[in-house]
């Protein structure tokens, strides 16, 4: 009895998530490509999370998101007394509410070893059961088989890494090796790990950032410590599954967590000049001149460095402008700033050029 009342609260609950108000996201976009706002790390109650599948689904409905994998672990279930042990349990009962609202819903699994190799999720996998191994390296080849995307999770987390600095191990570099690691979590939960950056660009993996939420991603991610849940933004050609998968393998990802933004500089300078737009000056008086910098993202930019004869640092509100005052001699050379919270490695963050528009 307690068991038939337990799985009717949460369709309940799943079903009322859905008459929230949607969150549209204003984000970066990447010429010639569409943004997908992603998290691809999320638990539900057929492991050790706290909610049932559909209330991930209306969860991301909510915030604004496109695409979500529910990745459970294969070999952690610490509710089967009440929830029998199904690794495609959650994806099966959410993959019709993803399709009613327009969610890309990634079929994963997440494989759950002590370091080394530590948590890595098997995305875009279609049979989770061949996951039940013993052997790791057997794991990762039965994913592989299905045309896996291999993620390496939360490798700084303390519980497994108690110094909270990622490395590599041989077990990594033989993933490497083999073509079977796609990307590292740079962001998870509430930490992130710089080293990442330098880890991922030297091996050409995918930059990853997701939540990893146990329990209710409202109560989690909650205001005002958050305005938003961390998330992977996925640069795909289209807003399908087929897309999304193309994309993350080819590795145009980056991070959006808080107020900040982690991307290769590749990526980050295009991302920066499609939401920061200067106008033409609306004042000179042959000494100084005065134009207008436009974000039209979610995300403030934070400018810092500026040479003598500009602001020395400025922000640029989220969906706001600024007034800036600058000498008159930048109608005819840039101003360089520094993007203090757009990271493009471990101890680098963005330069940018600034120049007001000609009329």
């Amino acid at each position: 009895m307690k068991t038939k009342l337990l799985i009717i609260t949460a369709l309940l609950l799943g079903s009322l998530t859905l008459t929230a108000q949607r969150r549209v996201l204003n984000v970066p976009e990447l010429p010639g490509y569409v943004t997908l706002k992603c998290d691809f790390h999320m638990h539900t109650v057929f492991s050790d999370g706290n909610v049932w599948p559909t209330q991930r689904i209306g969860e991301a409905w909510r915030d604004g998101l496109d695409a979500v994998s529910i990745t459970d672990h294969v070999e952690y279930q610490p509710k089967k007394q009440y929830i029998p042990t199904d690794h495609s349990g959650a994806w099966t009962i959410a993959k019709s509410t993803a399709a009613d609202y327009n969610i890309i819903l990634v079929k994963g699994s997440e494989i759950t070893r002590k370091m080394p190799p530590g948590h890595l999720n098997a995305l875009f996998i279609s049979e989770p059961d061949s996951l039940v191994k013993d052997d790791f390296m057997k794991v990762i080849e039965a994913a592989i088989a299905q045309g896996a995307f291999i993620q390496w999770n939360h490798p700084g987390w303390k519980s497994q890494q108690p110094d909270g600095i990622p490395r590599m191990y041989d077990v990594h570099m033989e993933l490497i090796s083999k073509g079977w690691l796609h990307g590292i979590e740079y962001y998870n939960d509430v930490e992130y790990y710089p080293l990442v950056m330098d880890m991922c660009r030297d091996n050409k993996l995918a930059l990853m950032g997701n939540s990893d939420v146990h329990g209710v991603i409202s109560e989690e991610f909650a205001a005002p410590d958050y305005s938003h849940r961390p998330m992977t933004l996925v640069f795909a050609k289209e807003r399908t599954h087929e897309s999304l998968r193309e994309a993350m393998f080819a590795g145009r990802t980056a991070v959006w967590y808080g107020d900040r933004l982690a991307a290769f500089e590749e990526f980050a300078v295009p991302l920066f000049k499609s939401v920061i737009k200067a106008g033409a000056p609306f004042k000179d008086d042959g000494k100084t001149i005065k134009f207008e910098l436009v974000n039209s993202s979610d995300i403030p930019m934070k400018l810092s460095g500026g040479p003598q004869g500009a602001p020395a640092v400025l922000t640029v509100p989220a969906r706001g402008m600024v007034v800036i005052t600058a000498d008159r001699k930048f109608l005819a050379e840039p101003i360089t700033y520094s993007v203090d919270n757009i990271i493009t490695g471990s101890d680098s963050v963005l330069k940018v050029q600034i120049s007001p528009a000609t009329r």
